[in-house]
């Protein structure tokens, strides 16, 4: 409806100049105000009525609309309007609460502020309309006096001010839960210093350019340094090369300054240009300092100095977690990464690292021996020694303690190689007042073979230092997969053999042995044989190392003493009781404190003649350690047990011990035997036979396979033989059998 066909019109806004003005100085900016009616005179006599009004320092700035269609798509457009004043009758009855319902619901914008007003005097919205959609005031035009429209205004653009304060202040908090909810999860002092300064930058506001730093004392905090001078722990806006740089690398006097006085006086500073801010929680201290190119509003100080408190407690929980971490992933005497963080280390080599990359266990050699000899604190001298003299390898290089005395490291080939880590090895090691030549045994991995993650790799290395450590000549060894596979052979053969150990699938069969004169059988060696679940037979050499390596050759060991008892009360039982048993004894069996005790109650048990059972040693045995093999030998012997010397000539044993051996027999290798028939061979197996005979010992020839063997021993004045030629190794009724057919 047009304003010129109501009367009442000709009253809108009326001087009032007697009442009190309400104005004030601008400063350049505006608050944009939409007048909505559809009578353009209306228009005009607004923003003549408010043409000098000046709102919270702010001029007006008046956008128009003359229908609700228009208002709806002037409000869209301008996200910035923070009044409407809105005529309610228009092109329709409802056009104006059409504009507001449109406002509310649709665009979601509960800050505009709203004033209705209408030149129907009788026309008024439901209070319902005015409370459910926050509208601020409603006014017939005849009530608007040029006065009460200003004042109205004001209060609205005042109200706006406030709901945009509180939604700012409401924005922010929840920035900064947010932000400290973030910031929580980080676990280092580096980057919880880097995510402190970039949350800042976006509390300061919309077009400011921000540079800053985040400083800190630099002890405790960055690697290898000591001293208690400002370090520059995070940066923004500036170069990421000053990270973990003293302060004085910014050259900036005025950051200097202000970092100090901040520090100093454990206060904020905010200027027009430069923000200080003081950090601190549980001993924990940091500063601050921030360039910007204008001066912060009041409520975004108020939202930093809120959201400082809450990252406070975050800087002293991330101090704690580094302390945690070193503990948990740095070695205490070092100083450099312990066992878990280089499978960290080497979880990335497997995944990311150059295919020029190479990684390395190196082991200390009788490092124990140091220990043991010199003190564990001159131990622990040589092992900082041994890891600052690794460190001269490269800059590229990754160093750590990955156990008591062995270092892993990675790095490029070029240094990751034999010659370059045994050269650093070649001048003595300072430990204290002590230099110590020291060597190493190394292992290595090259990427090309390095299987995936961490734990496998180091499981690697670590077979290869093994092999390493095995090693007669060169002490290094590369890591090839064929090496894995015989280690998962091992295992799975050890493991087989526990089984069918445990499941009576070991058996002892039995080689006759026969005196050269008489031609009968005087006894037998018993020979350990392993039959499968499926029938098949694992050759002695191939299961006899494994049960020594596993130890299940002492349980082994126990049970064919036991066994062979049990069949030579077989033998007299049946007869034979002139036969006696032959059984051979390991290195781990005679290192056992209680295997003397052992092999006497076996014959106690079985209640059997200890002279009919015989223990075979070899040379290997007694050179392990002499004295201790020669007292065992001795407490056996006198309780009768016979004891015999095998594959006598193989090893080193000297003949001063062979004369304190309290031996029965002399056992001559088959290798001695073998072209024993032939011109010139047969020297070594007369010499032991006439040493035997010297020794008032038995000499027994093993190995025995034609006719011409036997002859030449007979010729030689050998006591006792076996071989293939008489019989091989039996089962115990097949020996049986045998005996009788022999008699």
């Amino acid at each position: 409806m047009q304003a010129s066909e109501n009367t009442n019109d000709d009253f809108l806004f009326i001087d009032d100049s007697d009442e009190e003005e309400i104005f004030d100085e601008g400063n350049g900016e505006t608050w944009k105000v939409l007048i909505v009616d559809d009578d353009p005179e209306i228009h005009s006599v607004t923003q003549l009525a408010l043409s000098d009004l000046i709102v919270l320092d702010r001029r007006l700035e008046y956008l128009h609309a003359y229908s609700g269609q228009d208002a709806c798509q002037l409000i869209e457009d301008n996200t910035d309007i923070v009044l409407v004043l809105l005529d309610v009758v228009m092109e329709t009855d409802d056009a104006g609460l059409n504009v507001v319902k449109h406002i509310r619901e649709t665009l979601g914008r509960q800050d505009i502020r709203i004033v209705l007003r209408t030149g129907q005097p009788g026309y008024a919205p439901e209070e319902s309309v005015i409370k459910d959609y926050d509208i601020n005031d409603y006014k017939t035009k005849t009530e608007l006096t040029r006065r009460k429209l200003v004042t109205t205004v004001y209060a609205a653009i005042r109200s706006y001010q406030q709901i945009y304060s509180v939604n700012q202040n409401r924005q922010g908090l929840e920035n900064i839960i947010s932000s400290a909810a973030e910031l929580l999860e980080l676990r280092s002092v580096q980057d919880y210093a880097q995510g402190v300064l970039k949350e800042f930058t976006q509390l300061f506001g919309d077009g400011q350019e921000v540079s800053g730093i985040f400083c800190a004392r630099g002890h405790g905090i960055i690697d290898s340094v000591d001293d208690l001078s400002f370090y520059i722990i995070g940066q923004v806006g500036l170069s990421s090369v000053l990270v973990n740089q003293k302060l004085d690398k910014l050259a900036n006097q005025q950051a200097n300054q202000q970092i100090s006085i901040c520090f100093q006086d454990k206060k904020n500073y905010f200027s027009a240009n430069s923000i200080s801010l003081y950090l601190t929680s549980g001993g924990y201290r940091a500063a601050l300092y921030f360039e910007v190119n204008s001066e912060l509003s009041d409520i975004n100080k108020q939202l930093i100095e809120v959201f400082l408190t809450n990252i406070a407690i975050g800087y002293e929980n991330v101090h704690l977690f580094q302390k945690l971490s070193n503990a948990a992933y740095k070695d205490w005497l070092t100083e450099l990464p312990n066992r878990l963080e280089f499978v960290n280390i080497l979880n990335d080599f497997s995944q990311s690292g150059s295919d020029d990359t190479v990684a390395a266990l190196i082991d200390l050699n009788h490092f124990s021996d140091i220990n043991d000899g010199l003190g564990q604190e001159v131990g622990n001298q040589l092992l900082v020694s041994v890891a600052k003299r690794l460190g001269q390898l490269s800059d590229e290089c990754q160093l750590a303690r990955v156990g008591a005395d062995v270092f892993g490291i990675i790095g490029p080939s070029e240094c990751i190689n034999p010659n370059k880590i045994l050269s650093l090895f070649n001048l003595p090691l300072d430990a204290g007042e002590q230099k110590l030549p020291t060597n190493v045994c190394i292992g290595f991995c090259t990427k090309e073979h390095a299987g995936s993650g961490g734990v496998k790799v180091l499981n690697q290395i670590n077979i290869a230092l093994n092999l390493a450590k095995k090693a007669l000549d060169e002490h290094f060894i590369y890591y090839r997969q064929e090496m894995e596979d015989e280690t998962l052979w091992r295992l799975g053969m050890i493991r087989q053999l526990r089984t069918d150990f445990s499941e009576n699938r070991l058996e002892l069969w039995y080689q006759p042995q026969l005196s050269l004169a008489t031609g009968k059988v005087i006894g037998a060696e018993a020979l350990l044989r392993w039959r499968t679940a499926d029938g098949k037979f694992i050759s002695p050499a191939v299961f006899i190392p494994l049960a020594e390596y596993s130890g299940l050759i002492i349980e082994i060991g126990d049970w064919v003493i036991n066994q062979a008892c049990v069949q030579i009360n077989t033998l007299e039982a049946h007869g034979f009781g002139h036969v006696g048993i032959s059984v051979n004894v390991s290195i781990p069996q005679f290192r056992r404190s209680n295997f003397v005790e052992s092999i006497i109650q076996a014959t106690q048990v079985h209640q059997v003649e200890p002279s009919k059972l015989e223990l075979e040693i070899t040379e290997n045995i007694l050179m392990d350690d002499p004295q201790v093999v020669i007292d065992s030998l001795v407490k056996l012997k006198s309780q009768g047990i016979s004891i015999a010397l095998d594959d006598f000539g193989t090893g080193y044993s000297s003949l001063s011990y062979l004369q304190k051996l309290p031996l029965d027999r002399l056992k001559v290798d088959r290798s001695f035997v073998t072209d024993i028939n032939k011109e010139g061979k047969s020297l070594i197996a007369q010499t032991i036979i006439n040493l035997g005979k010297q020794m008032n010992l038995k000499v027994i020839a093993e190995g025995i396979e034609e006719i011409e063997q036997q002859e030449r021993l007979i010729e030689l004045g050998c006591d006792e033989v076996q071989g293939f030629y008489y019989s091989k190794p039996i089962p115990a009724d097949e020996f049986l059998i045998f005996l009788e057919n022999n008699k």
